[in-house]
């Protein structure tokens, strides 16, 4: 998806980026601020404008992917089937202009070419327990694996905090079982394992609040008597307010020399006090993003492409959810978008069966009587619920947009200087945006991370 590079753009040309994001945001707010389960509830056909609703009606998936996403097959040439309103036009031009790029600087990933499951340029030790997904992240950044591949891959001292003991305690068993994996692998070839000491990472059980510091996590793990302890941040997908947390902590303390931070789970955040953070984004009218926005802006837009393109009947959940809701606000109208636990294998349902099996987990009676009619009627609308989604999905990216230039901000605004830029690919990884930030020259780190070889 084409967009615009954080790296190429000035001071007062992010801030002006800012300016047109939160205007374009308040704009299309109804659609970014709609629960796609509230479909038939709220008629949210019913809120787009007639002209959109003539373009967009009796699009399949396939042409949805090509035409409003913008993501056509290798080779496909999109061909429109009516002359689609400007404002429409508008909207999709605007939301792919304002949006950070997502295209890393290499195209699939030659790591899995051969495999794809396993990443070649990980050794067998380092893919054990890793799914591709993580094997792809911590070679191009290098959770629990992060750090693991950071101390016996790279043979850094590394420092892991997690808030939950029971991972801690599996993340220290994986150690000890990749310690004696790689011991046998020394031992049968002693000229291709890299030989030395090896130092595990040090697991700390903590939780880190986002507005004080955190003196265990600036705590070194060795010291010089010559130098002060220099230390780099990461998070890989840190959850929330945590991405946050390690923004302060470089800001404020001096032994934290550099940071790389991807985020993830925007909906996390504290509301004041995980965002905004810069003046000048608190400063703009419409800057506010409320849950509903934020959590939009963490779905996968290339992997709900793919679906469209394979047009497979997992695509009718979001239509037999919505069709649920206007059963549940029949029995019981106080009851608003209750979750529902997953049902397996909803494709092969018939949209009743779904609806009772619905209502008896989220506590009601599976027996009501139905109108069977109308659920019919709300199923003949599914590519109706598709589109509307996928209006959705190619707005998202302009709220993650504004919450990570918010972060840009926030950092320049304390003198530091920081960039933002594709590291993973979007189809392994959604959330594949890395801030970076140093307090010195920042060389060619960026370049390196662009590229696929790093």
């Amino acid at each position: 998806m084409p967009g615009v590079s954080a790296r190429r753009l000035s001071h007062e040309e992010r801030r002006q980026l800012a300016v047109n994001l939160t205007r374009v945001v308040t704009l299309y707010r109804s659609i970014l601020d709609a629960y796609i389960i509230e479909f038939f509830t709220d008629n949210l056909w019913g809120t787009l404008p007639c002209s959109w609703q003539e373009a967009l009606d009796g699009l399949n998936p396939p042409q949805l992917a090509t035409l409003l996403l913008g993501m056509p097959r290798e080779g496909e040439v999109a061909r429109y089937r009516s002359v689609w309103p400007l404002t429409l036009l508008a909207l999709k031009s605007t939301a792919y202009a304002l949006a950070f790029t997502r295209t890393p600087g290499f195209q699939t990933p030659s790591e899995f070419l051969e495999n794809p499951s396993q990443s070649s340029r990980l050794t067998a030790p380092f893919r054990k327990h890793v799914r591709p997904k993580k094997q792809h992240e911590i070679r191009r950044l290098g959770e629990g694996h992060l750090s693991r591949f950071m101390s016996l891959g790279l043979g850094l001292m590394v420092k892991s905090i997690e808030g939950d003991q029971r991972l801690v305690e599996r993340a220290q068993r994986l150690d000890q079982e990749l310690l004696q994996t790689l011991e046998k692998e020394e031992k049968r070839n002693p000229k291709v394992v890299q030989t030395g000491p090896r130092h595990p990472p040090h697991h700390v059980v903590r939780w880190v609040d986002p507005t004080t510091l955190c003196e265990e996590l600036l705590l070194p793990l060795e010291t010089s008597p010559q130098s002060r302890a220099r230390l780099l941040l990461t998070g890989l997908h840190a959850c929330g307010d945590l991405s946050v947390a390690l923004l302060r902590h470089f800001c404020c303390c001096p032994e934290v020399v550099a940071l790389a931070s991807v985020g993830c789970c925007y909906m996390k955040l504290s509301d004041p006090g995980g965002y905004p953070l810069s003046q000048w984004v608190a400063g703009l009218p419409g800057y506010e993003l409320p849950y509903r926005l934020r959590e939009g802006a963490c779905h996968a837009l290339e992997e709900y492409a793919e679906r469209l393109q394979k047009a497979g009947p997992s695509l009718r959940t979001h239509c037999y959810r919505a069709a649920l809701e206007t059963v549940i606000r029949c029995a019981q109208p106080e009851l608003r978008r209750p979750g529902v636990q997953g049902i397996p294998r909803v494709h092969e349902l018939k949209i009743e069966e779904y609806v009772q099996r619905g209502l008896q987990r989220v506590g009601l009676d599976p027996h009501l009587p139905l109108n069977v009619a109308a659920l019919r009627a709300h199923q003949a609308q599914e590519n109706r619920v598709v589109a509307f989604f996928s209006l959705a999905l190619l707005l998202a990216p302009l709220v993650e947009t504004l919450i990570l230039l918010d972060r840009l901000l926030y950092l320049q605004e304390q003198g530091f200087h920081a960039e933002l830029l594709p590291i993973f690919s979007p189809e392994l990884s959604p959330r594949n945006l890395v801030l970076v930030a140093t307090k010195g020259p920042l060389g060619e780190a960026f370049s390196l991370l662009e590229t696929e070889d790093n």
